[in-house]
């Protein structure tokens, strides 16, 4: 699984811009991919330093479509901790 099929986005939210200030940030990940291809996908996009990763699965919530019940994807998140001084250029 190369570092495209990894890491889908770097996710920019509320709580990812809290994180940024302690040198953590939010990735959306492939769903089959593991904390070690994850780690080596941000190493080989940013050039930088990954010191720890934490995943969790956000379950995809219950939709209603003409009266059928349907349910959104889950997803996949990754919290990448970054060694000191180590940075990554949001644009």
């Amino acid at each position: 699984m190369g570092s495209a099929m990894t890491i889908k986005a770097l996710l920019q939210t509320e709580k990812s811009s809290a994180y940024g200030d302690k040198g953590k940030y939010l990735f959306l990940v492939a769903n089959t991919a593991n904390k070690i291809q994850i780690k080596k996908a941000v190493e080989q996009a940013y050039k930088v330093k990954v010191k720890n990763v934490n995943t969790f699965v956000s379950l995809g919530k219950l939709k209603r479509v003409r009266h059928q019940l349907g349910r959104t994807t889950d997803t996949k998140k990754a919290v990448v901790t970054l060694a000191a001084g180590q940075k990554i250029e949001i644009k």
